[in-house]
């Protein structure tokens, strides 16, 4: 449970460094146009701190972390957040700095989506096998047909 809250903690500080660094940047720069850098704050608070905090409780109330799907979630996760954030910094940097930024760029922003896409599958995959099996009597209620279970309002 630590190292989820470390990792909220890291994207905390790194999404309010983040920030400052779009304000003081474009400030220096008198920039007034559109950027990625406006957005990588966001990014990194709610994709990073936001989530991880959720996560954090979800561990506390199903133990995900003795799911063995957990470490796999955590760094493909991690890794495709991480990529997807460093793009859009250097892709907004290099736009107030008016310097345009090559195709290569995309494929690598699109393999930092992957990441987060194939993580979150992870994530949810390991969720479900934590979560408590139902009971028979919800099965059962489930497979009988409507005309059986009986209607009151008439």
């Amino acid at each position: 449970m630590r190292k989820i809250l470390n990792t909220a903690h890291v994207y905390m500080i790194v999404g309010l460094v983040s920030g400052l660094y779009y304000r003081e940047l474009t400030k220096l720069k008198d920039f007034t146009g559109d950027t990625q850098l406006a957005v990588v704050h966001t990014h990194v608070i709610a994709l990073g701190m936001l989530f991880f905090l959720v996560v954090l409780a979800l561990e506390k109330l199903f133990g995900l972390t003795s799911s063995p799907l957990f470490g796999w979630f955590y760094w493909t996760y991690n890794a495709g957040l991480v990529v997807t954030v460093v793009m859009m910094a250097v892709r907004g940097t290099l736009t107030v700095l008016g310097h345009p930024l090559g195709e290569a760029a995309g494929l690598v922003s699109g393999l930092g989506h992957i990441l987060l896409t194939a993580g979150l599958v992870l994530f949810f995959v390991a969720l479900g096998k934590r979560l408590p099996g139902r009971s028979d009597a919800d099965e059962a209620a489930d497979t009988r047909p409507a005309a059986a279970a009986g209607s009151t309002a008439r």
